[in-house]
């Protein structure tokens, strides 16, 4: 997500704010995540409404009069608190608004699983799904498909996932299908993957093998990746038989290539040069 100046203030102050109201006692970080998301379905439905809510030319206090004045009743208190923050400040457009808002449901939501001791399920369940999208072409366009109406594509998700997933991967996945506007589904549920495994404090590994690793095998993969980068990787693995042998480590946008194939083609590109 790229925010102009503006926007990254005022998200820095919502999401302080969110921390707050998460650390009271009795808040239910899932359900603030769910309202929260819920409240950008209804701004990027109601462009008037979204456009009045980041109208800089307007109070601080008037925006958030307006906000309340629309959602008091529907959304719980903490979730306005939050609100609060969001339409009290300026952000630079009204998308971005609404991009922030989502970055904090969505930040709820997985404080949500880290709570729940759910978080490392979420993230693979989210990393799971990623590449059964990324698999499937065609699914992935259904899902990215600007005329398929909201609920088409909400009922997809839940057909394809529910029951086999987390509810708070589902509510996830659901967010970036209905909002994916023309953006890259894998994309965006790539980086999904990449929040869920923030929250452990690593860094995603992902391991292309040629064959399937044991258990001893990834444990002494993951062993040795952890060293080399000097803190905890969260390693995904994918088997690619075309690799002839051994395997590719991706993290970030640095390649340890130890693939047959990969060997043979730096062996290509030095007798050519």
């Amino acid at each position: 997500m790229t925010l102009h100046a503006a926007s990254r203030e005022a998200l820095d102050l919502a999401e302080k704010r969110l921390g707050e109201v998460l650390a009271a006692a009795g808040t239910d970080p899932a359900t603030v995540g769910d309202e929260l998301l819920s409240v950008v379905t209804l701004l990027d439905r109601e462009i008037g409404l979204r456009r009045a809510v980041a109208d800089g030319s307007a109070s601080s206090e008037a925006r958030i009069g307006l906000a309340r004045g629309i959602l008091a009743g529907k959304v719980s208190e903490p979730a306005l608190q939050v609100l609060d923050s969001v339409a009290g400040s300026r952000w630079s457009s009204p998308r971005e608004l609404t991009d922030g808002l989502e970055a904090l449901g969505r930040s709820a939501l997985l404080t949500s699983a880290e709570k729940s001791g759910n978080i490392d399920a979420v993230e693979d369940q989210l990393f799971r799904v990623s590449r059964i999208v990324a698999g499937e072409p065609e699914l992935e366009r259904a899902l990215a498909d600007l005329t398929a109406p909201a609920e088409a594509k909400r009922t997809l998700v839940r057909t394809l996932f529910a029951d086999k997933v987390d509810v708070v991967t589902e509510t996830l996945v659901e967010q970036v299908v209905l909002r994916a506007k023309g953006r890259g589904v894998g994309n965006a549920l790539e980086e999904l993957v990449r929040l869920a495994a923030e929250r452990r404090e690593r860094s995603v590994a992902r391991v292309t093998s040629a064959s399937a690793l044991s258990g001893e095998q990834q444990a002494r993969l993951s062993e040795k990746l952890n060293a080399l980068y000097g803190r905890q990787l969260a390693l995904h693995v994918e088997v690619d038989p075309s690799l002839g042998g051994g395997l590719v480590v991706r993290v970030g946008d640095e390649v340890i290539d130890g693939s047959t194939a990969g060997r043979i083609d730096a062996l290509r590109r030095r007798l050519a040069g």
